[in-house]
């Protein structure tokens, strides 16, 4: 079987560190031995993902925020 995915409408802002304020769930975080940040976002699954400069960080329908890498958000979505 196929499947369509549905249209629906998201909101969706695009990461970059240098750029304040952050969209909304963005934290960054260091380790003792990581010289640099790494940025992260909870999901409502309680998972942590990776969120790297230039991605798109989507707002789904519950009110869920995830990243999304910038060639497959062009690929999936476009302007309304």
């Amino acid at each position: 079987m196929k499947f369509r995915k549905k249209p629906v409408v998201i909101e969706a802002e695009q990461f970059f560190p240098n750029r304040r304020p952050w969209p909304d769930g963005i934290y960054a975080r260091t380790e003792a031995d990581l010289d640099a940040f790494e940025y992260m976002i909870d999901t409502l699954e309680g998972d942590r993902h990776i969120v790297s400069p230039g991605d798109w960080i989507i707002t789904g329908v519950k009110g869920e925020k995830y990243p999304c890498k910038p060639d497959i958000f062009e690929q999936t979505y476009e302007p309304v």
